[in-house]
């Protein structure tokens, strides 16, 4: 190999790890968001109110699908871990168990949520497509939690779905429509934002 070839193939993969250190640090930056927006309850029971799907859904429309379902993952590998992003909920076990209480559907809808909203937002520059990829993508995360309540916790899928989907929708749609203003400011303020 030359020397030229050398200092090529180094120059090469100096601009890669630079691109995939800043893609990690924006995947671990929407981890800990999601971490931090578990801390924001409003504790009911079976399933708390919170403002993780809001990041969640955030997380894909800024990142796009498999960045965004990359942040998640790494959210429950931590959670997983025991580690305390969870919402913190009476009552609750910790870590890996984590995924087979209440909440564990909506916790493993996660990735699914981030995947889909940066799917569907992918070529959507408008503000109420925006807000329609993110409604989307907090129902498909209610329902799959909800599922999941039905069969392994409630045991009867019609209540499963009213205390575990139905009552969240509005709130969902809140959500939504203040998480496309959060990014279409940051949009606005920092063109350079690109992912």
């Amino acid at each position: 190999m030359s020397v030229r070839e050398n200092t090529s193939e180094n120059k090469l993969f100096r601009v890669l790890s630079i691109a995939n250190f800043y893609e990690l640090l924006w995947i671990l930056s929407f981890t800990i968001l999601t971490a931090f927006a578990a801390q924001i309850t409003i504790p009911v029971k079976p399933v708390p109110f919170t403002l993780q799907t809001m990041v969640v859904v955030i997380s894909g429309v800024f990142l796009g699908a498999r960045k965004g379902a990359y942040s998640q993952l790494v959210y429950l590998l931590l959670g997983c871990m025991g580690l305390p992003v969870f919402a913190q909920i009476p009552d609750s076990s910790i870590g890996f168990m984590r995924l087979f209480g209440p909440t564990g559907g909506y916790l493993l809808a996660f990735p699914i949520g981030a995947f889909l909203a940066g799917l569907i937002s992918k070529n959507i520059k408008n503000y109420f497509g925006i807000v329609l990829s993110m409604f989307l993508s907090e129902a498909v995360i209610l329902f799959l939690g909800a599922a999941f309540l039905g069969v392994f916790y409630l045991q009867n899928m019609k209540e499963a779905l009213i205390t575990g989907a139905v009552i969240f929708l509005v709130w969902a749609v809140v959500k939504s429509f203040i998480g496309a203003s959060i990014y279409f400011t940051i949009k606005k303020s920092n063109k350079k934002f690109n992912l």
